[in-house]
């Protein structure tokens, strides 16, 4: 076996970023914010200086296993992105499209608009603004190795399953229990056709690895800590900021 071919298998065996495994990022920005509240959409909502999307968008640029980036925005607002994108230079942003009527169908959109090089693709939700670039290429690393695999954190909580009427009906192990977050990160022909076998079947996931699992195609769990939150009302943004303040000193908070 060639050097060249020898250095292939041990990317494969390791998961490693490799030339040909081209990786779209997705980034899903098309909410209403009805939750989040108030005139402006937690997109646009400054946060640290800047619209909190930017926080996202900056680090999928900044991240060096993702190869492009698609914005799905609302349709109002993508002037506005073009010329902040443009403004900040982000090299790695292909396309800003319209969102859909629904989260799902905003991706679709995404996937309808990746390279034709696209191998793998990494979903996000673009109010998920304290992902690092770190998290991204652990995330990836495990989807190159997995065909799936998702950013996630282990729950300290323990967790009830309820039943209707608001009683409890069980306590799941919570060694078993992981709270999912973005990046989601699968095979790009895996995901296009657990997406559109979804559309078909009139399916409605609640995320994209439940497009995946819809299919019987397990996702590997990547630990990525408290702090990958998501912005989902103006309570958050405080301890976002919190974070990112902390980062910037240097620090490692722990929310």
């Amino acid at each position: 076996m060639c050097i060249k071919k020898i250095a292939g298998v041990l990317r494969a065996v390791s998961g490693s970023p490799h030339p040909k495994n081209y990786t779209s990022a997705i980034i899903a920005a098309a909410g209403m914010s009805t939750r989040f509240g108030g005139d402006t959409t937690k997109q646009m909502t400054e946060l640290c200086g800047k619209p909190l999307l930017l926080h996202t968008i900056m680090a999928y640029q900044n991240a060096e296993c993702i190869h492009e980036i698609i914005l799905v925005a609302k349709k109002e607002e993508i002037p506005e992105w073009e010329r902040l994108c443009k403004a900040l230079c982000v090299p790695k942003l292909s396309k800003i499209i319209e969102g859909g009527s629904t989260r799902q169908l905003s991706v679709m959109n995404g996937i309808d608009a990746v390279s034709k090089k696209s191998r793998y693709v990494a979903i996000a939700d673009g109010a998920r603004c304290l992902t690092t670039p770190e998290q991204i290429e652990a995330v990836c690393k495990e989807a190159y190795k997995y065909k799936a695999a998702t950013a996630a954190h282990r729950s300290t909580d323990t967790v009830k399953i309820a039943d209707r009427r608001g009683f409890t009906e069980s306590s799941p192990d919570r060694d078993t229990v992981w709270l999912a977050q973005t990046p989601q990160v699968f095979k790009t022909n895996l995901y296009r056709a657990a997406a559109y076998t979804a559309f078909k079947e009139g399916f409605e996931a609640t995320d994209d690895n439940s497009l995946a699992e819809h299919l019987n195609v397990p996702v590997k769990l990547v630990e990525c800590g408290a702090n990958n939150i998501k912005i989902t009302t103006k309570d958050d943004l405080l301890v976002a900021e919190a974070i990112l303040n902390e980062r910037q000193k240097g620090g490692n908070i722990v929310i």
